[in-house]
């Protein structure tokens, strides 16, 4: 109960609020386009699984996340894995109603909202790590808290997207743009990056595009291939 009434710990539970509310827009966008090519009564399940799993992981990353960030090459990682996610979601992209033809894909969905994320908030949780000042009850709270926030967030830009198809090619471009960012900004590549600032929106800038163009010659490919009505 003392916990409950202490300054400290509400001011903490309304920066990670604050926090999680700034830093989530990007993920928002990865969760509508991994559920927009599914059955509409697949879509709401797989933003709410997609969303809690991914706070959940947000916890567990937080409390390493210090560790996580000084490992070489992890960013070089997630930012490559980052731009194939990129390149298959704007690759679904296809002619008709945009629902895919394999029923059953929810998982496949949550999957890719999951690595998407796993990548996207490695720096987001040193924020939120910050804030929560070790204290776990107050970082799961509002992490948990979040949740509304990021499922609302993601229902709103995916029913934009049926509405206004090119959104799809702007998150997509995000992606890679997230996907550059975070190469570049690798522990290994920090002297570099130093030494040549513009390399920060160089490789951003490339990340997006390349995921543009890959993405929509996937999608061009598969529409081609695809089975014509007679």
């Amino acid at each position: 109960m003392d916990l409950l009434w202490s300054p400290i710990f509400w001011v903490g539970l309304v920066k990670i609020i604050w926090i999680n509310i700034i830093l989530s827009g990007d993920n928002a966008v990865v969760i509508a386009l991994a559920a927009r090519s599914l059955p509409p009564a697949q879509q709401r399940r797989a933003i709410l699984l997609g969303s809690g799993a991914a706070v959940l992981m947000r916890v567990a990353l937080t409390l390493i996340a210090a560790r996580l960030l000084s490992m070489p090459y992890l960013r070089v990682a997630g930012g490559l894995l980052l731009l194939w996610i990129g390149f298959q979601l704007l690759g679904q992209e296809q002619e008709g109603d945009g629902v895919m033809e394999e029923q059953g894909n929810l998982m496949a969905a949550v999957r890719t909202i999951l690595l998407a994320d796993l990548v996207m908030s490695l720096d987001n949780v040193i924020a939120v790590a910050a804030a929560a000042r070790g204290d776990t009850v107050l970082l799961i709270l509002g992490l948990v808290i979040s949740i509304p926030l990021v499922v609302f967030g993601s229902t709103l830009i995916m029913k934009m997207m049926e509405r206004y198809p090119v959104i799809v090619t702007f998150g997509a471009a995000l992606i890679g743009w997230v996907a550059g960012e975070t190469i570049v900004g690798d522990q290994m590549l920090l002297p570099v990056l130093t030494e040549h600032p513009w390399l920060h929106y160089g490789a951003a800038f490339a990340g997006a595009t390349g995921v543009i163009v890959i993405g929509k010659y996937l999608s061009r490919r598969a529409n081609d291939q695809s089975p014509r009505p007679a």
